[in-house]
């Protein structure tokens, strides 16, 4: 967790060195807060979904979420940014960046949450279809249509085609919707 929490120091730290401030706007802090909020809402939900929170999962959130991220953000800064601009005469800035950087990070973290949801999804889409031909390379694919291998059933040996009038396989017993592959 001190390693992570050094290097998202060291990480906030260059960007707001990197990054310019326009007219005393805290710019620099509002991205690194958005962009922490996003990888936090990302990771959490990426550990939550692969299961209980120990061994190695606990270690991930220890180091990167609590350390990295937790350093690399700053609600400190936030604070005293939004301060000094209200405290400037820039009320319309200083409630501006407040309310950014406080309903953005919400939104950045539900984000975040949705991307990583919709990401493991996809993934587990990807793995049941390459279980399901992996199980029964003779059966209809998961993508509506079938898949037949060569003698050995390998699903990476076949080229997809439409079933349709002129596309039947007279040679060929069963389903048809894929052909050998002739390469």
């Amino acid at each position: 967790m001190f390693a992570g929490g050094v290097l998202g120091a060291l990480s906030r730290w260059a960007l707001g060195e990197a990054i310019p401030a326009p007219g005393g706007w805290p710019l620099a802090t509002l991205l690194v807060n958005l962009a922490g909020a996003l990888a936090l809402g990302a990771l959490l939900e990426t550990l939550a979904r692969r299961g209980p929170d120990v061994g190695r999962r606990r270690l991930v959130r220890l180091t990167v979420g609590t350390g990295f991220l937790g350093a690399f953000t700053t609600y400190s800064t936030l604070a005293v940014d939004g301060a000094r601009l209200l405290s400037a005469g820039r009320a319309g800035d200083g409630a501006w960046y407040l309310v950014l950087s406080l309903l953005g990070g919400a939104a950045a973290t539900l984000a975040g949450v949705a991307g990583a949801a919709w990401l493991h999804r996809e993934d587990r889409r990807g793995l049941a279809a390459e279980a399901h031909v992996a199980a029964h390379p003779h059966a209809p694919h998961p993508s509506g249509g079938h898949v037949l291998g060569g003698t050995s059933g390998d699903p990476q040996n076949v080229t997809p085609r439409r079933e349709g009038p002129g596309n039947a396989d007279p040679g060929r017993e069963g389903p048809s919707g894929a052909q050998e592959d002739p390469r």
